[in-house]
């Protein structure tokens, strides 16, 4: 069986905000079944980067879309969250 990759643009509250830490944060709030595939940064404007964060889950899983944004969003150095991607892999 194959699995999913969403692929999300994650844009901090501030310039000032860690993405050492932040990549810490999302992977202490994911759920058992999903894992991360891989992160990236995205320059914005005026020194803002935003972080792209992958993360794969099994492909049988439904609602996870939404569930996974709520997450994200909780917490507090995250501005908003952007779904950029969802493409199916073999691994």
């Amino acid at each position: 069986m194959g699995s999913v990759v969403i692929t999300y643009k994650i844009f901090p509250t501030d310039t000032t905000v860690s993405f050492d830490d932040l990549k810490k944060k999302i992977e202490a709030s994911l759920p058992e079944f999903a894992t991360i595939y891989g992160y990236g940064e995205e320059p914005i404007a005026f020194g803002l980067n935003a972080l792209l964060c992958a993360i794969k889950i099994p492909e049988d899983k439904t609602g996870v879309l939404e569930e996974l944004e709520k997450r994200l969003e909780q917490i507090s150095e995250i501005s908003q969250v952007q779904t950029l991607m969802v493409r199916r892999v073999s691994r």
